[in-house]
């Protein structure tokens, strides 16, 4: 619990560059999005577009949701954060990776909300730091997605975790299956206003 604060405190105040690609493969539809995550000092996320590529569906319907989620405008403002409070630890082993130990936990939600899930996180043995998230969602955000499922991954930087890459797949009504990855790349501490547009759909 101090490593998640700690990590929360550190990202705050940062911007990062963000590579998001969608795409419905049913419909045979993709898109790819170029944009700069920011962090405010007081935690908001925004976006600022930095260009768009692909068909205008996957732009509205895919990239513009998961937008909106990770931005906050689409979550009702319950914690969801991974502590004893919303979830049952279960210890499943230590691995190795990229040279360093790693904690298995087997998480299982205590209620059924949005923004939580059943399924593991890995710890950094020497940081607490997560490395790795997976799982699905005990509940949609929404009736237009269903069965959720995502692996989120982080590089450990002077002793912080700092998101590295994310891959979610849904089944969407009416379009089937969607798929959706995320990079991060180029950190940076800027002073961003408080005022910024924290709509994520002014792109």
């Amino acid at each position: 619990m101090q490593a998640t604060e700690a990590q929360k405190e550190a990202l705050r105040g940062v911007q990062m560059e963000v590579n998001l690609e969608a795409r419905l493969p049913r419909l045979e539809k993709n898109g790819k999005l170029k944009a700069l995550r920011r962090i405010s000092k007081l935690g908001r996320i925004t976006y600022k577009a930095l260009g768009f590529s692909g068909d205008s569906l996957i732009k509205k319907e895919v990239i513009a949701r998961y937008l909106a989620e990770d931005s906050g405008t689409g979550k009702d403002g319950n914690d969801i954060s991974i502590t004893p409070a919303n979830y049952k630890f279960k210890y499943k082993g230590q691995v190795v990776r990229e040279g360093r130990d790693v904690h298995i936990f087997e998480l299982s939600p205590r209620r059924k909300a949005v923004g939580l899930f059943r399924g593991e996180l890995w710890l950094d043995a020497e940081t607490a730091m997560p490395v790795r998230e997976s799982g699905r969602l005990v509940k949609s955000p929404s009736m237009f997605l269903k069965k959720i499922e995502f692996v989120r991954e982080y590089d450990i930087q002077n002793g912080i975790a700092i998101p590295k890459h994310i891959e979610s797949k849904a089944d969407v009504r009416v379009f089937g299956r969607a798929e959706l990855t995320v990079d991060y790349t180029n950190f940076s501490r800027q002073e961003i206003a408080e005022e910024d547009d924290p709509n994520p759909s002014n792109r």
